[in-house]
């Protein structure tokens, strides 16, 4: 099960009390305060691992609590300070304030972390209060409340090449030939039902990244189908790959298909309208009528855009898209 947001509590330690206490010893006559100070509070750590890739394990595990400082003791000993408590998330994630929608920290690579809560501070114990003038003090201070807040978090995965395109475009099987990646394939719409990702190798030791996300229809930018689930995992990729089925198979507008996915990627966000792009003719193996695949050519053109026609069946045209993307990559910033 894919998890890309949930919402979960987070409490920082309570410091630990300050003690009121004096001294008892042989030899000293007038004894004198012994209170020690509490112990600080544990805090709430967000870290990044690579060894999560969704939000699942936070779905049904929504609150984190750090470990209470401990009380002040006489002698003048000091409390304990409470254990932090870790919150590992995958990398991607956004920590938002539930209350006030404020982003707090953006998790982009791995072992990244953040103190989103701090523990209290431990009160001061009577030894503390001790004066020339007042030598028997019996102030001492309650620990410091630790910080408690309701959180959001968002996944957005982190992609070099994002594929959009209509259910069945061939975005699964694509991925599925040029990576190490096995998604689910069928002949049926919306066959991917939640995002994956795939390494692609070339020679040298080059690679990038590819997001395969489930396939977008009209309306997807305010929640038809999957799109609005999913459109935001495309946002931090650097290269979209619009992928429009040329087959005689669905009887589609070839032209219209492409329209409506760049129509609704500029309604869901200007930035992500306004990214780089490769405009793919797929399953050029089964287009019995070429007028399909110029069409499409056509309409790249119109936009300024790089054209290419692959079969990922065959594959055809999948090492030539491979340089091309990887080219493109090494102009486009991150």
């Amino acid at each position: 099960m894919f998890i890309d947001e949930v919402k979960i509590y987070v409490k920082a330690g309570d410091g630990g009390n300050g003690c009121l206490a004096f001294r008892r010893e042989k030899f000293v006559p007038n004894g004198g305060p012994s209170g020690g100070d509490g112990g600080r509070g544990g805090d709430v750590v967000i870290v990044a691992s690579v060894h999560y890739n969704t939000l699942l394990h936070l779905r049904y595990n929504p609150e984190h609590k750090a470990e209470r400082g401990g009380h002040g003791e006489g002698s003048n000993r000091t409390g304990r300070d409470g254990d932090d408590r870790e919150v590992k998330v995958p990398v991607g994630t956004i920590v938002y304030d539930w209350n006030t929608a404020e982003q707090l920290f953006d998790f982009t690579a791995a072992d990244q972390r953040f103190a989103v809560s701090k523990g209290g501070k431990g009160g001061k114990g009577n030894a503390r209060f001790a004066t020339a003038s007042h030598q028997t003090p019996t102030e001492h201070e309650p620990g410091v409340t630790g910080k408690a807040l309701t959180l959001r978090l968002e996944l957005k995965l982190l992609a070099d090449v994002g594929l959009v395109g209509f259910p069945n475009a061939g975005k699964s099987t694509l991925i599925s030939r040029i990576s190490a990646a096995r998604p689910k394939i069928a002949d049926y719409p919306f066959t991917t039902l939640e995002p994956g990702l795939g390494v692609v190798q070339l020679p040298d030791d080059r690679t990038f990244v590819v997001a395969d996300i489930p396939g977008l229809i009209e309306g997807a930018s305010e929640g038809h189908g999957l799109g609005t689930q999913f459109l935001r995992h495309i946002e931090r990729t650097r290269l979209l790959i619009h992928m429009v089925d040329v087959s005689d198979i669905t009887g589609r507008d070839p032209r219209q298909d492409f329209d409506i996915i760049r129509n609704e990627l500029s309604s869901y966000s200007e930035e992500l309208g306004s990214k780089p792009m490769i405009v793919v003719a797929s399953k050029i193996d089964a287009a019995q009528d070429l007028d399909r695949v110029e069409a499409v050519r056509a309409i790249a053109a119109e936009h300024g855009l790089e054209f290419m026609q692959i079969s990922s069946a065959t594959g055809e045209g999948l090492e030539e898209l491979k340089e091309t993307i990887y080219t493109r990559l090494a102009s486009t910033p991150r």
